[in-house]
């Protein structure tokens, strides 16, 4: 399918729009040895909003994701080539401060991984790695504020110091989002964070999400067309490392300009 660079249109748009940008991508390709996963893709996310980024398995969403916070570095035979964008840095150049740059942009990945030990020290040993400087004080205000955003809080509140791996999967889960809020990023990357859940714990995800996107910019991989269509601004459709169309979730899911966005969406696709 034919290749287009949506950065362009959606930084024209959004400038346009008086919208800010939160990050942006030109001309990203990634590869896995001599697999060409994610072709010359560029998007725009607008800052304080919800971007789904869906399409079938093995299309290049999540690994598009894993870029925007150098995840991929992490594997030995990734290259990613391109810029990507924040705050008029390139991120993906040589000489950027990794570690620092993930404290901006986060990551929940799609099962929770709480660490073995207690809820507060989920959230306390990810500040500790960043600030040594925090008193007591400081730390259980941060604990009881994540908890809060992630919508915990009340359930765990008189259980701070038993261990995180004894919750459900879905309060687990808000625990990672609590984990990864702890330290204020920009942007918080979540790939398929409800795909192991019950839909009451799907629902309570959806909605901490939407209660707090006026905080925070988020960017999601989903496989669900509802949940795509329940809780972001903005959609991008991905195929074969393509990005095939990127516009405001309510007109793909209405008015798509492509035929392969309408067949993926209505399920006729393949």
């Amino acid at each position: 399918m034919a290749q287009y660079d949506w950065s362009e249109r959606n930084i024209r748009d959004l400038a346009g729009e008086g919208k800010d940008i939160a990050l942006h991508t030109e001309n990203l390709d990634v590869f896995y040895g001599n697999n060409h996963s994610i072709k010359s893709v560029g998007m725009a996310f607008e800052k304080n909003a919800i971007t789904a980024l869906i399409g079938p398995s093995g299309s290049g969403k999540s690994t598009y994701l894993r870029s925007l916070n150098r995840m991929n570095d992490t594997i030995q035979i990734a290259r990613v080539d391109g810029k990507i964008m924040y705050k008029d840095v390139n991120i993906n150049s040589n000489d950027a401060d990794v570690y620092e740059m993930r404290k901006h942009i986060g990551m929940v990945f799609q099962r929770p991984n709480p660490f073995a030990k207690s809820i507060y020290n989920n959230i306390a040993f990810a500040i500790k790695q960043h600030d040594k400087s925090v008193t007591k004080a400081q730390m259980d205000e941060i604990v009881e504020t994540s908890l809060k955003q992630a919508s915990l809080w009340e359930q765990v509140k008189d259980e701070l110091h038993k261990s995180a791996l004894a919750l459900s999967g879905g309060q687990a889960q808000r625990l990672c989002i609590a984990r990864a809020l702890a330290l204020k990023p920009d942007i918080l990357l979540l790939d398929e964070p409800a795909s192991a859940l019950d839909p009451i714990s799907t629902s309570t995800v959806e909605e901490t999400l939407l209660n707090l996107k006026d905080k925070y910019t988020f960017i999601i991989v989903t496989h669900n067309m509802a949940q795509a269509a329940r809780i972001s601004d903005y959609t991008a459709f991905f195929y074969s490392g393509d990005l095939i169309e990127y516009d405001e979730t309510k007109k793909i899911f209405t008015r798509p300009s492509l035929k392969a966005t309408e067949d993926y969406i209505s399920g006729h696709f393949g």
